[in-house]
């Protein structure tokens, strides 16, 4: 029972296997940024501070890493700053202004395709460097909602799966929220990655012979 709770947990549980993922993916990131001299200056967008803290970043001055959200976040160290921003549009900084560019699970949050090309074309002029991870489209499970292609059901289904039954995550959603995620995800696939960073090494993450997500990298 305790297995099946923590597959519906969200990933920021330590718990949760989708948190599992995400330590693997990180070791994986910080093995890349083994080639990047220090000090390194990041820009973390839709990120938060537990992530970094979880990978020892947190007050280590060879990391200055700035987060950039719609709304302004709390930090507690030293070396982590948060910013108000709009990934699409980072008009804020200048060409190569940060060593890194990161993201995790966010650009699939922009509604359209036309809004996740301009987060890729941002990240790809401000940082020197950059590190792009997002869910991949064709995997059998939906990660946000834990079902088996639900990405494919019509967005009133999607809607009415969520706040009516118990299916997503053993829980009854709630409608306000539920109607917010079903409009705003979009979901990626490797062609539309390559398109968005076409000169990045695109990885792909694995469970077994199946790809889960996509990181696009020029690390």
């Amino acid at each position: 029972m305790n297995f099946i709770k923590n597959i519906f947990r969200g990933s920021t549980e330590k718990k949760s296997l989708g948190y599992k993922f995400r330590q693997k993916r990180m070791e994986y990131f910080c093995n890349l940024l083994q080639n990047v001299k220090t000090p390194i200056k990041i820009l973390d967008l839709g990120g938060t501070e537990d992530l970094w803290r979880q990978i020892g970043f947190h007050n280590n001055s060879k990391y200055d890493i700035t987060l950039l959200n719609l709304t302004y976040n709390e930090v507690s160290y030293s070396n982590i700053k948060s910013v108000v921003g709009d990934a699409t549009n980072l008009k804020q900084y200048h060409e190569n202004e940060f060593d890194l560019v990161f993201s995790n699970s966010v650009i699939e949050h922009l509604y359209t395709k036309t809004n996740q090309l301009k987060m890729s074309s941002e990240i790809l002029r401000v940082g020197k460097y950059h590190y792009c991870q997002t869910p991949k489209k064709y995997f059998l499970v939906e990660p946000h909602y834990i079902l088996p292609f639900m990405q494919f059901l019509p967005k009133k289904l999607q809607y009415n799966i969520l706040t009516k039954t118990r299916l997503s995550r053993l829980k009854k959603w709630d409608k306000e929220f539920a109607l917010q995620y079903t409009s705003e995800i979009r979901l990626i696939t490797y062609n539309e990655m390559q398109i968005f960073f076409p000169h990045s090494t695109i990885w792909e993450e694995k469970i077994f012979i199946f790809r889960k997500s996509f990181v696009a990298h020029n690390l």
